[in-house]
């Protein structure tokens, strides 16, 4: 196992991604880039209108490693990891309230977004990707 390291926010290769889709960006204060194999990926702090969020991670023991990591930060309630018993489905680390089930919509204002933002992804020709 690639022992999973925090580092600041910015060092992540999706920090602009979310800076410029969030509708309180000082939440990403309190985020961390979270480093796996030779990537860092972003772990965006609960604050503002963000009630929750993941990161998805393909190994088991890694999960686990990323939810020490991230259990009594601020900005990371609740952490909690959620296996999955498929070999090609990622495991997921969550923190904050669990994510609404009733629409892509609810679940983008859950998650923080700006409506801009939810209407862009939610659009016939929108980019496809996850809502961490």
């Amino acid at each position: 196992m690639n022992t999973p390291r925090l580092l600041p926010p910015t060092s992540a290769i999706d920090y602009a991604y979310f800076r410029d889709r969030l509708a309180d960006p000082t939440v990403l204060d309190h985020s961390v880039a979270v480093r796996l194999h030779r990537v860092s990926l972003l772990a965006v702090a609960v604050g503002g209108p963000r009630r929750g969020g993941y990161l998805s991670v393909d190994l088991l023991l890694t999960a686990v490693a990323v939810g020490d990591l991230l259990t009594g930060r601020r900005g990371f309630p609740d952490v909690r990891v959620r296996w999955s018993p498929y070999t090609d489905t990622c495991h997921v680390v969550e923190w904050g309230e669990p994510a609404p089930e009733e629409s892509d919509a609810a679940r983008g204002r859950f998650y923080g977004y700006r409506e801009a933002a939810i209407t862009a992804f939610l659009a016939p020709s929108g980019a496809s990707g996850g809502a961490r």
